[in-house]
């Protein structure tokens, strides 16, 4: 496992942040920019910007030009084509996740890093409906972001190949196909070694999501991180597997114990007891808010993270929206006051990605109904950006590397 970078030291400008050697010419130019006055953040993430490469930018205007036409006589900026083909503008284009290349043919899906699949499903929710269109509304505002992140000092359009696989065939009217067909998904995705990120939906797609993954370990056990202020872990809910239900079922899965399922943010008034009580008869791990705010978001992600990997082969990630104060995610179906702050989960999930590789992400539970000015989908979309990030920074991505 390689250590995250370091913060970029001014008295060694001949190295990059990692510790990469530089060009001589380029670290006497790095000097001169950098000053003492940078916070240690903000210089590691100026020298790191300046150690990335432009190459699939270049190539991107490239292909922008060859297949949308170069732009009107009038127009002074010859990179930009007629037609918009690439990130900008960030208001044009085809709404596909971080404006990735769509690729219709999922046999293709090993050919990248990253394979971005939605499931577009809210058939076991137990109150407002509203998050199969969960997928559209994180892919809609994803294209207000660019690929490249300042503090993180990773650009994914130079680092990973991303593609947008569209969204699972989910049936409405039967949970138990629609959990087939996700889990068949997941599983295609996965055994070809792209990384799975899913767009939900409601989630009970976690349970469908980790039968996808466990059966290609070797007998090899599966660990869960999954933030939420919901248990999630009671047998039936409504007589069904309903969205209350995923990690019930997830851990009867041979080689899921739950011993290997921890639980960040539990807590409030939505809690079931029934659910309450199979999480201490199983063994699993919770962590509410409180806990994780007075031990510091440091410590307690370092306990998340010997929790899930204890014996561990691969660890699924499954963030549920709700875990965050109610103020910052009201397209949920479930929202719930008292949760994390989104600087809290956003450094949560950076020591997560950094730490080891992810066998994937699904983020889950973004109702775009009911939001507003689209945050709650904002945050969606940043919680993957930033695992993707850190999954690039300490080496995890792309696999090869």
């Amino acid at each position: 496992m390689r250590e995250p970078p370091v913060h970029y030291n001014p008295n060694r400008p001949d190295h990059t942040p990692d510790g990469t050697p530089i060009d001589p010419v380029e670290a006497e130019t790095l000097a001169k920019q950098l000053h003492g006055n940078y916070g240690p953040e903000a210089a590691y993430a100026v020298a790191a910007e300046a150690a990335l490469p432009s190459t699939k930018y270049e190539q991107e205007i490239a292909r922008g030009l060859e297949l949308g036409l170069q732009g009107a006589d009038s127009i002074v900026d010859r990179s930009i084509p007629t037609f918009s083909r690439g990130e900008l503008p960030h208001f044009a284009g085809i709404n596909t996740f971080l404006k990735a290349p769509y690729v219709e043919d999922v046999r293709r899906c090993g050919e990248y890093d990253v394979a971005v699949l939605g499931v577009p499903f809210d058939g076991g929710t137990t109150y407002r409906s509203g998050t199969r269109f969960g997928p559209q509304g994180i892919r809609k505002i994803s294209a207000l972001y660019g690929p490249y992140s300042f503090e993180l000092g990773v650009d994914l359009r130079e680092s990973i190949t991303i593609a947008d696989l569209g969204d699972v065939f989910t049936i409405p009217g039967n949970i138990e196909k629609c959990f087939d067909q996700i889990t068949k998904a997941v599983s295609h995705v996965y055994e070809s070694g792209a990384l799975p990120v899913v767009l939900g939906g409601d989630h009970s797609i976690g349970y469908p999501t980790v039968r996808g993954v466990a059966p290609h370990l070797n007998g090899g056990n599966l660990g869960i991180i999954h933030f939420d202020r919901h248990v999630d872990t009671q047998e039936t809910d409504l007589d069904e597997r309903m969205h209350t239900t995923p990690w019930f079922h997830a851990t009867d899965i041979p080689n899921v114990p739950a011993k290997n399922l921890v639980q960040i943010g539990i807590g409030g008034w939505q809690a079931p007891r029934p659910g309450v009580k199979v999480g201490r008869e199983r063994g699993t791990t919770i962590m509410t808010v409180t806990d994780c705010v007075e031990m510091g978001i440091e410590e307690a992600a370092q306990r998340a993270l010997d929790v899930a990997w204890d014996g561990a082969d691969a660890v699924w990630l499954s963030f549920d929206v709700d875990c965050l104060d109610a103020a910052f995610v009201p397209g949920t179906g479930w929202p719930e006051p008292g949760g994390f702050l989104p600087r809290e989960v956003l450094k949560f999930i950076q020591i997560i990605a950094d730490a080891r590789p992810l066998a994937g992400i699904e983020v889950v539970e973004c109702a775009p109904p009911y939001d507003n000015a689209e945050i709650t989908a904002l945050i969606a979309t940043r919680v993957i950006c930033d695992t993707l990030g850190c999954l690039v920074r300490s080496g995890h991505l792309p696999k090869n590397s």
